[in-house]
């Protein structure tokens, strides 16, 4: 199973404890605000608006903080002003880490994420370093549970998707990014909550990672994913299933 769906699958399950703490509410509103200023408050026109509704909504985010998020991007209420940008780091035993965050202060967030790879084995790198060893694409993650190999392929491929990989207990589907959504649509139009669903880098090949190099790679993806600017952060890591777990104990 690759490092990239076991971190997905176990972030899912302390994702309970994650929108307890509020993490969840704070990225999604930094994203609806963005959202909107880029292309404007009205779902039906702005389909990155309409994503970042829906996932608000399956959180039971208020709908009065979707509005106000949406109303502070496009002007008409006061707020902060946000900026999207991406770094890239070396991990861990050579890994390549691309983290997307959203943020007020660049220099405060790059500080910050300096510090938190420096502390765990890790440090920043160069503009396409590590960008190189991962496609961007269309990625959904469906526990095997939920479908069957063919009712699963065949929704895929009809929506424009790419391929159904097998995963040990989970599906992974991908696709190319302008297919996206119109894949998602089709996966839970089958019935199922997927695990995981973004736009994400996906990498080439994973690098297997054991003892002291997993735990701090462990303990890295779980800093920068509880920080608040960090919107996505991907990693080529391979790591067993019960090491992450031990890790994050």
């Amino acid at each position: 199973m690759s490092g990239h769906s076991k971190w997905h699958t176990i972030k899912h399950k302390k994702g309970a404890a994650d929108a307890k703490r509020g993490k969840v509410f704070t990225r999604i509103i930094k994203e609806l605000t963005v959202a909107a200023r880029a292309g404007g408050g009205d779902a039906d026109t702005n389909p990155r608006l309409r994503t970042i509704i829906a996932e608000a909504k399956s959180v039971n985010m208020p709908g009065d903080n979707i509005k106000r998020a949406i109303r502070r991007g496009t002007g008409e209420e006061p707020g902060v002003s946000y900026e999207e940008a991406q770094y890239e780091a070396y991990g861990p035993g050579g890994t390549g880490v691309i983290m997307d965050v959203l943020t007020d202060n660049k220099n405060r967030t790059v500080g910050e994420l300096r510090h938190l790879l420096t502390k765990w084995g890790g440090n920043l790198a160069e503009t396409n370093a590590v960008a190189w060893m991962f496609n961007k694409k269309g990625y959904i993650v469906v526990a095997k549970a939920q479908t069957s190999e063919d009712a699963l392929m065949n929704a895929v491929l009809e929506a424009g998707g790419d391929d159904v990989q097998d995963d040990g207990d989970h599906w992974e589907v991908f696709s190319a990014v302008d297919a996206f959504q119109a894949v998602l649509e089709a996966v839970k139009a089958l019935g199922i909550t997927p695990e995981a669903a973004e736009v994400s880098m996906v990498p080439q090949n994973h690098i297997k990672l054991e003892g002291k190099a997993a735990q701090q790679m462990v303990k890295l993806m779980e800093a920068l994913d509880d920080h608040d600017d960090i919107r996505h952060v991907w990693s080529n890591f391979d790591i067993e299933e019960k090491e992450i777990e031990a890790s994050l104990a």
